[in-house]
């Protein structure tokens, strides 16, 4: 058994998210895991640039309301409880409501070889404000 002490929260760059984001890394898995699980913190209108993973992604909001898309899909809302998974290579951004914080896990593993994640654009506002759905 290990116990692992808190490396303290983080702020998120400004190149790969719009607004106030703070994360906790959880866990950063060493050879032979690569499971990396991160405790993501947005505040209001807070969100990430437009990104995807190599081996996919998993979110599970923990508290708030939050918003998640998909390239060429819907903005859907997230609450707490819900688990969203994104596949591998699929470009996506994940953020806070403009009213709420919103905070999440964010579940992801390492890839053989080569980057965990790609990032590209900053989110606009204009996709940012898009009427979204409702999650299923």
């Amino acid at each position: 058994m290990e116990i692992i002490p808190a490396s303290g929260s983080a702020k998120g760059p400004e190149s790969m998210f719009t607004g106030d984001v703070y994360f906790d890394v959880i866990i950063k898995g060493e050879e032979p895991s690569r499971v990396r699980v991160n405790s993501v913190h947005f505040a209001p209108g807070a969100r990430t640039a437009w990104h995807s993973h190599a081996v996919g992604q998993t979110l599970h909001v923990t508290e708030g309301i939050g918003l998640v898309q998909s390239r060429g899909g819907d903005v859907v809302v997230m609450r707490p409880g819900d688990t969203i998974y994104t596949p591998p290579g699929e470009w996506h951004w994940h953020g806070a409501a403009d009213d709420h914080f919103m905070t999440h896990l964010a579940i992801w593993e390492a890839p053989d070889s080569g980057p965990e994640s790609e990032w590209g654009d900053l989110v606009t506002d204009e996709e940012y404000r898009q009427q979204p759905a409702l999650a299923s």
